[in-house]
């Protein structure tokens, strides 16, 4: 072997040795460091603490990671988990980490599509705030404390024990975080009605970079707006939200209505994206979602399909939902028997992809969705796509064995209407016409699937958005860009996300933790210009 490549591979050894050394040493300082700065206040920080040698480490760990292309053994792993029930343990966990020169990792329900809330390129420490799930419902004024480590799902259920006319107007799967939801903005199937969950979110528990507990009044109205659709991670972390709960009817009214090509499902679709948007009536919100089954028709050799299936919930009741449907998607030819009415909570199973009659107790299992490894990305419309150029998506679609991918597809319209675009980071309202989504599995055939996806992403460029093409943060996508070093290099992601707000964000950033601590790979970067 040459002598020059055996000193290569002796400093590579060396090197990968030493960085785990001094990761040890890191974890070692950081654990004692805990035990040291919070015994004041608690005395069992030990038992919510977790290095590699804890037997229930990687159970902790893969709990709440929802993509599997992130639960392998290749995924960069935490030096140290923190599972804290205080307040003064966050406190703790942030004085530490800075002092040993870890970064920090801050895990709601693990939905983000990059894994950035439980991954990193750097030595880490994982806060999991599992355990701040508490929700106290105030009904003289409608609204809710809840804590940051509940999920949509939960919030629902303790909602309903309190109330059969109360609701929130957040998401539709029932194990998504609360605080990355609300973070992101947050859309659901009341929006057209009350916006979207930050809109209508009031207050905050909140722990800066200093350790310090902020609310509202005392954080000042441009944090608070930040937080709101900027993505929380970036400045710092929340314990828990005050938010304003909103009324729903006695009886709501769903459908779903499912059509294939050959039931002209696609002109069915061309005309949904003007009309959804358009529904005089807020209390109706009818999404689309395409995807792909079997099919006896002759007309292809592999008997497949594309299926369009348009998903309603309306704040009301059938009698009232028929006259609208008539009138304004007669083409659908909706009847009573496609709807079915029920309560807003037993609803809510429904849109999380379960069984229809499926008990809202199952709102209560986080690991009832089961879990995949997948890929997504997003957009927004704004004029609607022609026959033409929706046959090359539905081409694209048939080229997938069934049931692989998933577009969604959401109208906007309504309340979103009245606001402007700087109201919140989330930039992505006047004149919308709907959002889209779309989702591949990547339990098989990884590579050819992913370049799929990017092939799909890349033939909506002339339809969608455009200078620039944006995306919803929640649906966190590295591959629209990374990296913060310079303004124009963040502001490839940073205005797909944010539009004319990131730079407004910048500043709160540049304000509240000017050493860029709380960070990930697509977090609002402290610039030097």
């Amino acid at each position: 072997m040459h002598s020059s490549l055996v000193l290569l591979l002796a400093f590579l050894l060396y090197t990968d040795s030493s960085w785990a050394a001094s990761a040890d040493v890191a974890s070692q300082n950081f654990v004692r460091c805990l035990s040291r700065s919070s015994w004041k206040s608690d005395a069992t920080i030990s038992n919510v603490t977790f290095t590699p040698s804890n037997s229930s480490f990687t159970s902790v760990l893969n709990a709440r990671i929802d993509n599997l292309m992130f639960a392998t053994p290749a995924t960069p792993k935490p030096l140290v988990i923190v599972t804290p029930t205080q307040e003064s343990q966050i406190q703790s966990v942030i004085f530490c980490a800075r002092k040993n020169g870890l970064s920090l990792r801050i895990r709601g329900g693990g939905h983000d599509f990059e894994g950035q809330s439980y991954r990193a390129t750097e030595p880490f420490v994982l806060l999991d705030m599992i355990n701040f799930r508490s929700v106290n419902i105030d009904l003289a004024s409608s609204t809710a404390w809840v804590g940051a480590g509940l999920t949509l799902g939960e919030l629902y259920y303790r909602i309903s024990e309190k109330s059969s006319t109360l609701g929130f107007p957040a998401g539709l799967w029932s194990t998504v975080g609360v605080s990355g939801f609300l973070g992101g903005g947050g859309y659901g199937m009341m929006k057209r009605k009350y916006g979207l969950a930050a809109d209508n979110t009031l207050d905050v528990r909140f722990i800066n970079v200093n350790g310090k507990i902020l609310n509202r009044k005392s954080m000042g109205e441009d944090l608070f707006w930040a937080i709101r659709g900027g993505g929380v991670s970036s400045f710092g972390i929340v314990v828990s939200w005050k938010i304003q709960l909103v009324p729903v009817p006695e009886t709501v009214t769903i459908f779903a209505v499912a059509r294939t090509l050959e039931q002209n499902g696609a002109e069915l679709y061309r005309r949904w994206q003007s009309i959804a948007p358009n529904f005089e009536e807020r209390d109706l919100d009818v999404r689309s979602i395409v995807d792909t089954v079997l099919s006896n028709s002759s007309t292809r050799q592999d008997k497949k399909t594309v299926r369009f299936i348009f998903q309603s919930l309306f704040l009301g009741k059938i009698d009232r939902l028929l006259p609208i449907m008539q009138k304004g998607f007669p083409e659908l030819g909706l009847v009573k028997e496609d709807c079915v009415e029920l309560s807003w909570i037993q609803s809510a199973p429904f849109f999380s992809n379960f069984t229809l009659g499926t008990p809202p107790e199952i709102l209560l299992n986080r690991s009832a969705i089961p879990k995949n490894a997948y890929k997504g990305k997003s957009g927004f419309v704004k004029v609607p796509i022609s026959a033409q150029g929706l046959q090359g998506v539905w081409d694209r679609m048939l080229e997938l064995p069934i049931q692989t991918a998933i577009l969604q597809y959401t109208p906007f319209g309504g309340k979103m209407d009245e606001y402007l675009e700087s109201s919140l980071p989330f930039p992505h309202r006047p004149g919308l016409l709907y959002m889209y989504n779309i989702g591949i599995n990547l339990n098989k055939d990884a590579t050819e699937r992913l370049e799929w996806i990017n092939d799909l992403f890349n033939y909506y460029t002339p339809y969608v958005t455009q200078n620039p093409r944006t995306s919803y943060v929640n649906y966190l996508d590295l591959d629209i860009g990374q990296g913060s070093r310079t303004y124009a290099e963040a502001s490839v992601w940073g205005k797909k996300y944010f539009g004319n707000n990131f730079d407004r964000l910048l500043r709160v950033k540049a304000a509240v933790d000017p050493t860029n601590f709380f960070r990930h790979g697509q977090s609002i970067p402290v610039l030097r210009r």
